[in-house]
């Protein structure tokens, strides 16, 4: 799940990460509030307006400003709030801002009297270890810096259970070259960091750019954070931070019905039982020159209803072309699928685009004869050639 900056800011403040002092902001009044309590409770000359949306490169496309007054503060919101943001990461349609974060400047002796670093933790999935992946150039892609200076990126694994150990921050704050306070302090927030990691069961947590001040100080400027969605069981207060608004509609209409769902840019839909085996219909969908519209997992616990909600978000894709339904029986039955299919046919009416079944493993005999005696127009697969075979003809 995806959090907002001024909500992973709030996550790391909990757990003694120092950020900027800041608040959302919803409106143009509010905006200007939050700043007067800046001004007052910091004494800073400058207030950053940011535009709060699920994405990055905000600055690049105009979501980010530096007011130097509570007017500015008031110009930059009114601009901000309510326009349609493009950045890298949102694609050409981009997102609307319905909300901000007015935050204290901590450029407060200007760019060149700081220092800005990356720093991010997240799970190495090939050695199964958490690492912190750091480095001196901030403020950049860190995919450029891999790209042309790769001896500037270093990393930190951690063990399980052990947590950051006295070394290895110490270690941190000399390879990014700090030295005095600051490198105090950069131990002190490298801890603190990890603990918010593992504490909020995150995903991954990026600081981009992680800010040392002219005075020695060590701040998380920046924030994105993704946490676990299968831990939130024991976060109800994260789970809080959920905003719909940001995320896909058709994943979230998933969720509600149980399934597994992500919608892609091709144009062969599928439903499929299994993470392992959605990966390898998805592969035989591109190997029979389609491209798959959606990853849907409909789990061990399919019935008519579910399968039903996966047809429904499956035709509202506009670019899907043919349906490939591909169900090995083993928790799921097959002719409880079948049901299922039959049923969706009859509540949603006429479906216009060719749906091939696939049904095999516990009850497929019983499922195929369901299918058979339907009328409905369903072509039929044995093996996955003759699936790939009918996916190949019916998008031509």
């Amino acid at each position: 799940m995806n959090i907002h900056e001024y909500q992973g800011k709030e996550l790391l403040r909990k757990h003694g990460v120092p950020t900027p002092v800041g608040n959302v902001a919803f409106s143009v009044d509010e905006a200007l509030d939050v700043a007067k309590q800046i001004y007052e409770e910091t004494g800073c000359d400058k207030i950053a307006v940011k535009a709060q949306i699920h994405a990055g490169g905000r600055g690049k496309g105009g979501g980010v400003k530096i007011a130097a007054s509570l007017g500015e503060v008031k110009t930059f919101s009114e601009s901000i709030l309510g326009m349609n943001l493009v950045t890298h990461q949102t694609g050409p349609e981009g997102k609307d801002v319905r909300k901000l974060l007015i935050e204290q400047g901590v450029y407060y002796d200007g760019q060149s009297e700081v220092q800005e670093f990356y720093m991010s933790i997240l799970l190495d999935r090939n050695s199964g270890i958490n690492t912190i992946v750091y480095s001196s150039e901030g403020g950049m892609d860190i995919e450029d810096v891999a790209e042309k200076s790769p001896e500037k990126i270093f990393k930190e694994e951690i063990k399980s259970g052990e947590g950051v150990l006295s070394f290895q921050a110490r270690r941190i704050a000399f390879n990014l070259n700090l030295s005095g306070e600051a490198y105090k302090a950069m131990i002190k927030f490298v801890t603190k960091l990890y603990d918010a990691y593992t504490g909020s069961d995150a995903s991954m947590i990026e600081i981009n750019p992680v800010l040392k001040t002219s005075d020695e100080k060590i701040y998380a400027a920046d924030a994105k954070i993704i946490l676990d969605d299968n831990a939130l069981i024991r976060h109800s207060d994260l789970e809080e931070y959920r905003d719909l608004s940001e995320e896909d509609k058709a994943e979230s209409e998933a969720a509600v019905h149980g399934l597994n769902f992500v919608k892609l840019d091709g144009n062969v839909g599928c439903m499929v039982n299994g993470a392992g085996l959605a990966m390898a219909t998805m592969d035989m969908i591109k190997l029979s020159g389609g491209e798959p519209a959606n990853f849907l997992d409909v789990g061990g616990g399919a019935n008519a209803k579910t399968v039903e909600a996966g047809f429904r978000l499956i035709l509202k894709d506009k670019n899907v072309k043919a349906i490939l339904v591909n169900i090995f029986g083993g928790i799921v039955r097959c002719d409880r699928v079948a049901t299922g299919i039959t049923d969706a046919y009859k509540a949603i009416g006429k479906i216009d685009v060719p749906v091939i079944v696939r049904l095999q493993g516990t009850n497929a005999e019983e499922g195929a004869e369901i299918i058979r005696n339907s009328g409905l127009e369903v072509h039929s697969a044995i093996t996955l050639n003759d699936a790939a075979d009918l996916v190949k003809d019916t998008i031509k």
